[in-house]
């Protein structure tokens, strides 16, 4: 089957509305263009993220069912919430980045093969600089354990990817990622696409044009002045 794309212009950043995304493979925007930290924050502004493997160009979605999660009401199970009382663990915000971003890299390649590649971590590693690109970092005994990282744009905060190295050491920092934005007053967490580990901490699929609704007025809201955990 051959897939007809339009092809990003390296001196434009806009994009093709997400209506015109792939039925098949559902989401598929477009095509080309770069990952600089001013076209990245106008794709997630807008609804769509990069998705793609070497030696692919880079390949931009939108899919027509986002996971979403509103905050508030992620969900912890009764087991996790033991086991965060039983043992000992401290949770930061951006004090490893790089490392939370090149563990989730290497994570995914010993399972199925990553899309984080070297330019990937070197773009978000700019937005990071730049106060856009955040992560969560687990430790456990002095030693990092797990954590995710995203992007945040207003009170939007989009999700990229997790890792754990220690038993549910990224779910604890999804968890303590929800409940902190939660008290910020985030009406959404991005998940992108659904998966049973995302479902089962409370992430839905909602239509696209409704997920475009809540990050519009999400992304208008001014975001925390300060990252840091609460009590």
């Amino acid at each position: 089957m051959t897939i007809y794309l339009p092809f990003l212009e390296p001196k434009s950043l806009a994009f093709p509305p997400v209506e015109q995304a792939l039925d098949e493979p559902d989401g598929l925007l477009a095509a080309g263009g770069d990952l600089s930290p001013a076209r990245l924050e106008q794709a997630y502004r807008s609804g769509i993220f990069p998705w793609y493997s070497d030696p692919d160009p880079i390949l931009w979605w939108s899919p027509s069912a986002r996971c979403m999660l509103n905050p508030a009401q992620a969900h912890t199970s009764k087991s996790l919430e033991k086991f965060m009382r039983k043992h000992e663990f401290q949770v930061t915000w951006d004090q490893a980045f790089e490392d939370v971003i090149r563990c989730c890299s290497d994570s995914r390649r010993k399972q199925v093969g990553t899309w984080i590649t070297p330019e990937m971590i070197s773009a978000y590693c700019q937005l990071h600089r730049k106060s856009l690109a955040h992560s969560v970092e687990v430790w456990m005994d002095g030693v990092l354990a797990g954590g995710l990282y995203g992007v945040s744009i207003g009170k939007a905060f989009f999700g990229e990817s997790m890792f754990s190295l220690r038993t549910n050491a990224s779910k604890i920092a999804f968890t303590y990622l929800a409940r902190q934005l939660a008290r910020w007053e985030f009406p959404l967490l991005d998940c992108q696409v659904y998966s049973d580990h995302v479902g089962s901490l409370g992430a839905k699929e909602v239509p696209r044009s409704d997920f475009l609704t809540i990050l519009n007025k999400a992304i208008a809201q001014p975001g925390p002045k300060e990252w840091r955990f609460d009590g």
